[in-house]
C-alpha cells in the first residue's frame, strides 16, 4: 500500500479542521440570537456535544417553537452515525483503552472522513488527531465569539446568519453523496422533512425524515432477493 508523507496528512487535516472549524461562528450567533440560548449555554454544547449538525439541528427545532424534549431528541437521532463511525475508527486507529474516551470525543463527520482516507494506520491517527485538535478549539473558540457578538448583530435573519446551519451541514453531506443509494436516502429524507413540516409539530417532521435509510435498505434488499429467485 503506498505511504502519505505526514506532512501532506498534517497540511489536509488542517484545511478540514480551520474550514469547517470556522463555521462555529455562526452556530454562536445563531444559537443566541434566534435559537433563545445565552452565552454560556451555546459554548457547554459545543464543548460537550460538539457535533455541528447535532447542534444546529438542536437550535433550528428551539427556534421554530419546538418543546426541548423534541428538539433534542431530533439531534440526538442525528448524532447516532457518529456511533457508527467510531466503530469503524476503533478497528483503524486500535488505540489505548485509557485513550478511547476522550478520542471518543472529536469523532465526527470530518475526523473520521479524513481517518479513512489514509492509507496506514499512522496516517489515520496523525489525520484523525491533528484534524480533531484543530477542529475542536476552532469551534469552540468561534463558537464563543458567534455567541458574544449576536446581540450586537441584531437580527441575525436580515444578515442571512438563520440560514448558515443547513447550509454548513449541506456542504458537508454533499461530497458524501458518492453512490445512488446515498443519493436516493438523502433525497428522501429532504422530501419526507420538508413534505410533512406544514402538518406535524416542530421537530417531529426530522424525527420521520431518519425513516429514509432503512425503508431504502429495506426496499434495495427486497429488491435483490426478487432478482434471486429462479425464474418460474
Amino acid at each position: 500500500m503506498p505511504t502519505k508523507p505526514d506532512s501532506a496528512v498534517v497540511r489536509d487535516a488542517l484545511s478540514v479542521g480551520v474550514a469547517v472549524g470556522l463555521s462555529g461562528f455562526a452556530f454562536g450567533v445563531t444559537a443566541v440570537g434566534d435559537g433563545g440560548l445565552d452565552v454560556l449555554q451555546a459554548c457547554a454544547l459545543s464543548l460537550l456535544v460538539f457535533t455541528g449538525a447535532s447542534q444546529f439541528a438542536l437550535v433550528g427545532a428551539l427556534e421554530t417553537g419546538s418543546n426541548p424534549f423534541t428538539a433534542t431528541a431530533g439531534a440526538f437521532f442525528l448524532g447516532t452515525r457518529n456511533a457508527f463511525y467510531g466503530l469503524r475508527l476503533s478497528q483503524l486507529l486500535a488505540l489505548r483503552r485509557a485513550v478511547r474516551p476522550f478520542a471518543a470525543q472529536w469523532v465526527v463527520d470530518e475526523t473520521s472522513a479524513v481517518a479513512m482516507a489514509q492509507p496506514t494506520r499512522r496516517a489515520a491517527r496523525i489525520g484523525f488527531t491533528v484534524t480533531g485538535l484543530t477542529l475542536y478549539v476552532l469551534w469552540n473558540v468561534t463558537t464563543l465569539l458567534g455567541a458574544l457578538g449576536a446581540k450586537a448583530i441584531g437580527d441575525t435573519t436580515a444578515w442571512g446568519l438563520d440560514a448558515a446551519g443547513p447550509a454548513v451541514f449541506l456542504a458537508l453531506l454533499a461530497p458524501m453523496l458518492r453512490t445512488t443509494t446515498d443519493r436516493v436516502v438523502a433525497g428522501l429524507g429532504a422530501v419526507l422533512g420538508l413534505g410533512l413540516l406544514p402538518v406535524l409539530p416542530a421537530g417531529v417532521p426530522l424525527l420521520v425524515s431518519a425513516l429514509a435509510a432503512p425503508a431504502v435498505l429495506w426496499w434495495q434488499h427486497r429488491m435483490a432477493n426478487k432478482r434471486k429467485e429462479p425464474d418460474r
